[in-house]
């Protein structure tokens, strides 16, 4: 985990990134904005619904940790479950408020710290966090929260990035091969907001040591792939013809190990505990 920046420097630079820029944002196009992007992202990504498990949650309390700009909270929202939602970035809760009101949901959405979560312990049923805690400085003390508030027999379901990956090598070679950097610290100043981590499952493991039945998958992201729209800093022409020469059968045949999300399922132990 790379520390170069401090916390809480860093902090204020991930929520200034992510008001700016919320997740998703690239693909609001048109009167049916949401349901664009609802489309794009369970297109590009079509093993979200199955890793959530959105259809078996009803009646369940489930806590969202970083929304972005609301499609998987309002499918918890559909699927009957009582979801809530927090996310470090006000620009992405007032778009995902207003993602639920328009389709006649009343959420439960707030902005929070995912290193420090404002509920009981044993408080949810759920815990579900997709691309979110390796944004953190404190991506140990996120998990650690997860699991606090969890009930005992309750469910993680937490997607992190993943070293090594087809998007931090490809990251490497146009930001570090040439300065020095390792692959990580390219991901860590180049992959999104400033200060992103990945991890290998060993470290995962390690992180998630207090929970049971823990499970990994790993998945190619449309960065692997090069299968999303890109964003504004890739549309020169070079990135173009890239984006257009992807060997995409290859990757999809020669690097199933090297995916950058990495789908991590476990469960808090109900030994010792009561249910709340």
């Amino acid at each position: 985990m790379m520390h170069a920046i401090p916390a809480a420097v860093l902090k204020d630079k991930v929520r200034d990134f992510w008001n700016s820029d919320p997740c998703g944002t690239r693909y609001l196009d048109g009167p049916d904005a949401f349901a664009a992007h609802a489309h794009a992202r369970y297109a590009l990504e079509p093993h979200i619904p199955t890793f959530a498990q959105f259809a078996s949650a009803r009646g369940a309390r489930v806590l969202e940790i970083g929304v972005g700009i609301g499609a998987d909270y309002l499918e918890w929202l559909k699927a009957g479950a009582l979801a809530t939602g927090i996310d470090l970035s006000a620009s992405s809760i007032d778009q995902a408020r207003r993602r639920c009101e328009l389709a006649g949901y009343g959420p439960d959405l707030g902005v929070s710290d995912a290193e420090s979560l404002p509920f009981p312990d044993n408080t949810f049923d759920v815990v579900y966090s997709y691309g979110v805690m390796h944004h953190s400085a404190d991506t140990q003390q996120c998990l650690n929260e997860a699991w606090r508030v969890l009930k005992p027999g309750g469910q993680a379901r937490i997607m992190l990035y993943h070293h090594p990956s087809l998007t931090g090598l490809m990251l490497w070679l146009r930001f570090g091969l040439f300065q020095g950097k390792s692959i990580r610290r390219s991901v860590y100043d180049h992959l999104e907001s400033p200060g992103t981590n990945s991890f290998t499952k060993a470290e995962v493991c390690s992180m998630m040591q207090r929970f049971e039945d823990i499970s990994m998958e790993c998945v190619f992201s449309p960065g692997d792939l090069l299968s999303h729209k890109p964003s504004a800093r890739f549309h020169a022409g070079f990135y173009r013809m890239g984006w257009a020469l992807y060997p995409r059968f290859f990757v999809r045949s020669l690097c199933r190990k090297l995916g950058l999300f990495l789908l991590v399922s476990a469960r808090k132990p109900n030994k010792g505990y009561t249910h709340v």
